[in-house]
């Protein structure tokens, strides 16, 4: 039976190999990870630990917090600020950037979370996770706000941890996606799957259909003809999941293929989507990208988008890449028809 590969010793291979990971990054993600468990922890305790519900509070998006909301985001900093790895965090709970405090070491990385994604399934027991994403900070002394206004595409590192039936770190620096299964009698993240790879094409496809009479017209096309099954233009029959949680969603994707959608609608048409380019959007489709899959915003590929400010939303394709080129392709013919 093959030795299992933690964590650690698949960051420290990485690292021998050619030296894709700098000792600093390898040693800040291993950080993560250790956070990602205690979060796991305490989203294991549910009830027990008190952790359910929702607080009085909201966050900068003007979504009400739940409490674990709240702890995953302590958990983060807590675990972070003083490593010596990081220069600033900045974090979807948060209205501005956290700088490392004075009394520790400064270090050359920017951390960027959502501490808990699809926190809305927390009190019914539906798989939810970590996002994150790391940047390299520019040359220059101190670290402001436009230090993150980095393209996704410039992101070193980028992952997250899905807390479901088992605890799963997914994580990409670049050179394919590998995955990770918590073993909770060893305390650590073993390697369970590497060069994971999105099948091209699927017939799985998920979007929140109680928002289709909002929908844009190529995506109520594109939903319109999977619906129709063999009878329809793509001849063969689709399925729809929702989980209403990005990370299980994406993770089902990784791990089967299928194209997942959370495109703008006409009910805040000023607001070009809903989820957060550089919490969610830029993590998961630099991990797709790597898997061999592709992510848009129905008009461009979402790494090269150059965010104008921290919390900006987008609206996300991703996913088996002839599916999202297949609605891309839809999006810029409904641009190129005259008026």
């Amino acid at each position: 039976m093959a030795p299992k590969i933690s964590l650690t010793r698949y960051l420290v291979t990485e690292q021998r190999i050619d030296g894709a990971i700098p000792a600093d990054l390898r040693l800040l993600l291993e950080v993560v990870a250790r956070a990602c468990k205690s979060i796991s922890l305490a989203v294991n305790k549910g009830a027990l630990g008190g952790v359910l519900g929702a607080t009085e509070t909201e966050n900068i998006q003007g979504e009400v917090q739940k409490k674990l909301d709240i702890i995953a985001n302590e958990v983060l900093i807590e675990a972070n600020e003083w490593g010596g790895h990081l220069a600033a965090m900045a974090s979807e709970e948060m209205e501005g950037i956290y700088l490392v405090p004075n009394r520790y070491p400064q270090g050359e990385y920017l951390l960027l979370f959502d501490p808990l994604d699809g926190s809305s399934n927390i009190d019914v027991n539906v798989s939810i996770g970590t996002i994150f994403s790391v940047l390299k900070k520019p040359e220059g002394a101190g670290v402001s706000e436009q230090d993150f206004l980095q393209a996704g595409a410039k992101q070193v590192a980028a992952g997250y941890c899905v807390f479901g039936p088992q605890t799963t770190l997914v994580l990409t620096v670049g050179k394919g996606v590998a995955m990770f299964t918590l073993d909770r009698e060893q305390g650590s993240f073993v390697l369970t799957q590497e060069g994971v790879k999105i099948p091209e094409d699927t017939k799985e496809f998920a979007i929140n259909m109680s928002n289709m009479r909002h929908w844009d017209a190529p995506i109520k096309r594109y939903v319109d003809e999977c619906l129709a099954g063999k009878e329809g233009p793509r001849g063969k029959d689709f399925n729809m999941r929702w989980i209403a949680s990005m990370v299980a969603d994406v993770h089902r994707i990784l791990t089967r293929g299928g194209v997942f959608m959370y495109p703008w609608d006409k009910r805040e048409p000023n607001k070009p989507g809903k989820l957060r380019l550089m919490y969610e959007a830029n993590p998961m489709s630099w991990l797709v990208e790597q898997a061999g899959g592709a992510a848009t915003d129905g008009n461009e590929r979402i790494l090269d988008v150059e965010p104008t400010k921290l919390h900006e939303r987008i609206s996300v394709i991703l996913g088996s890449k002839n599916e999202v080129e297949r609605v891309t392709g839809y999006h810029a013919g409904a641009a190129s028809k005259p008026v």
